[in-house]
C-alpha cells in the first residue's frame, strides 16, 4: 500500500503531537526502583507509566487511523509477524531503567512501517526536549528546544575503521548461553589492545536506549551500534530517521545487508562520505571469528 508524500507528512505531524503528549505523561510521573514489574527477567522491566503511555498512544492512533495495525512493546504477542499493511510500531518508553533511575536517556519511539519497511519515524526525548523525525524519501531532522529544525546528519565525515570509532553496545536481557558468550567475546575484542589481538576501539558506549543511540548515529554524533536482542519497537522509528540521514542498518551477524525490522540483531552505522561498507565488514570480521568458536543462533 503506497502512501503519498503529503499523507506521510500528515502522519509525521500527528505522531509528533502524540509523542509530545506522551512526553508530558512521562515528565509528570515519579518512578522509583520499587515501581516496576519484571517481564523476562530483572533486566527487562516495565512501569505503570510504560503502560499508561502505550495506552494513550494506541488510543490516539486507533482514533486517527482505525485501519492501521498497531504493535506496542507492552501489548505485543510473541510470534506475531510484522504485517505488510501500514503498521505503527511503538515503544512507549525506550530506556525504562534509565527512566526509573531519573537518567535522561529516555524517549518515546513511534514508527510507521509499510510493507515491513520503516517509513515514518518520530523519537522524542521529553527530558532533553529533543525531537528526531524522518519520512521516507523526505529526509530526517533534529529539533531541539527553542531552535529551528536541523537537517540530519549534523556531520558525515569519513569512517576510517574501528581504530578511531565510537561504538554503542548493549548487553541485552539474556545473560546466559552462547549468544551471551558471543557478546562477551566481541566486547572483549573491541576493547583489548592490538598487542593481544584486539581492536582497541577508543570509545565504547552503553546508554540503555537503542532508539536514542540510533538517532545520535543518524546525527553523526556516534559511529556505530551493535546489539543482538533488539526488538522492532526499539528500532522501527529510529531506523527511518537513520536511513533518511544516510546511515546503514545491517544484520549484527555477517552477511545480511538487508535485515527485516524484526530481525532482532542489528549493526547500525552513521552517515559518512566514505568507509561505511568497509567498517561493516571489519566489524563482521570480529563477530565472525568469535561466532565460529561459540556458534550462537
Amino acid at each position: 500500500m503506497a502512501l503519498s508524500a503529503t499523507a506521510l507528512q500528515e502522519i509525521r505531524d500527528v505522531l509528533v503531537t502524540i509523542a509530545k503528549e506522551s512526553g508530558q505523561i512521562i515528565l509528570s510521573a515519579h518512578p522509583n526502583t520499587t515501581d516496576t514489574t519484571t517481564k523476562k527477567n530483572t533486566t527487562d522491566i516495565a512501569t505503570a507509566t510504560d503502560l499508561a503511555v502505550e495506552t494513550h498512544i494506541r488510543g490516539r492512533l486507533k482514533t486517527q487511523y482505525p485501519h492501521y495495525a498497531f504493535i506496542g512493546e507492552e501489548s505485543f504477542t510473541p510470534g506475531s509477524p510484522i504485517p505488510s499493511t501500514p503498521t505503527f510500531i511503538v515503544d512507549p518508553i525506550d530506556g525504562t531503567t534509565n527512566f526509573v533511575l531519573h537518567f535522561p536517556d529516555v524517549c518515546v519511539s513511534i514508527g510507521l512501517t509499510v510493507d515491513g519497511t520503516p517509513t515514518v519515524g518520530v523519537v522524542y526525548n521529553p527530558f532533553l526536549d529533543e525531537l528526531y523525525t524522518g519520512i521516507s524519501g523526505q529526509g530526517a531532522h533534529l529539533t531541539r528546544a527553542n531552535r529551528a529544525p536541523q537537517k540530519l546528519p549534523l556531520h558525515s565525515g569519513p569512517l576510517v575503521g574501528l581504530r578511531s570509532a565510537c561504538v554503542g553496545l548493549d548487553w541485552g536481557s539474556d545473560r546466559e548461553g552462547p549468544n551471551f558468550l558471543l557478546n562477551l567475546r566481541v566486547f572483549e575484542t573491541l576493547a583489548r589492545s592490538a598487542a593481544t589481538g584486539g581492536k582497541f576501539v577508543p570509545a565504547l558506549r552503553f546508554t540503555g536506549s537503542a532508539a536514542m543511540t540510533i538517532c545520535r548515529i543518524a546525527a553523526g554524533q556516534q559511529d556505530m551500534f551493535w546489539e543482538c536482542g533488539c526488538y522492532a519497537w526499539d528500532v522501527a522509528a529510529a531506523w527511518c530517521i537513520l536511513s533518511e540521514a544516510g546511515g546503514l542498518v545491517v544484520d549484527a551477524h555477517p552477511g545480511n545487508w538487508n535485515p527485516r525490522v524484526d530481525n532482532e540483531r542489528f549493526l547500525v552505522v552513521r552517515p559518512a562520505v566514505q568507509g561505511q561498507r568497509e567498517i561493516v565488514e571489519e566489524f563482521w570480521g570480529v563477530v565472525g571469528e568469535e561466532r565460529s568458536t561459540y556458534g550462537p543462533s
